[in-house]
């Protein structure tokens, strides 16, 4: 059995809309990358006119979202679809991002100071974004 120990933020650094990008998301990493499924193991997306939690791969397989750190075998990948580099995700999106991670942090017990965005252990990446509000995130969930 997998022990989480962190949980990593991510952005897919596409636009998001009213149509599901998950799946698109998934054939690239599955087509392209030539991965079994999607490497995120959750994403959150503009789906209709609310934002919805999306499925990857279950938590009892190790994701494909950091090599770096061997990350990918410690943290549970997150993608928040949008491109935060150019916008600040909606207040909704983050909500729902902070629900699904409140549970994940009570269901196995990790610690808050635990949660990293993805350009902690890839530099070279801005992930989650530049304009993700990540210190402000991990306050609101101190506070929840």
């Amino acid at each position: 059995m997998i022990e989480w120990k962190y949980i990593m933020l991510h952005h897919s650094l596409t636009k998001d809309g009213i149509t599901a990008n998950w799946d698109a998301i998934r054939r690239y990493h599955m087509e392209v990358m030539g991965w079994k499924d999607i490497g995120y193991h959750f994403g959150v997306e503009l789906v209709g006119d609310s934002y919805v939690i999306q499925k990857g791969r279950p938590l009892t397989e190790f994701g494909a979202h950091c090599k770096e750190g061997n990350m990918n075998r410690q943290a549970i990948g997150i993608c928040c679809v949008g491109n935060f580099d150019e916008e600040p995700p909606p207040p909704q999106q983050l909500d729902v991002l902070r629900s699904i991670v409140l549970n994940l942090l009570d269901e196995w017990h990790i610690p808050i100071e635990n949660i990293v965005p993805h350009n902690r252990y890839a530099p070279y990446k801005s992930c989650p974004g530049r304009l993700f509000p990540f210190q402000e995130f991990v306050q609101s969930l101190r506070q929840a």
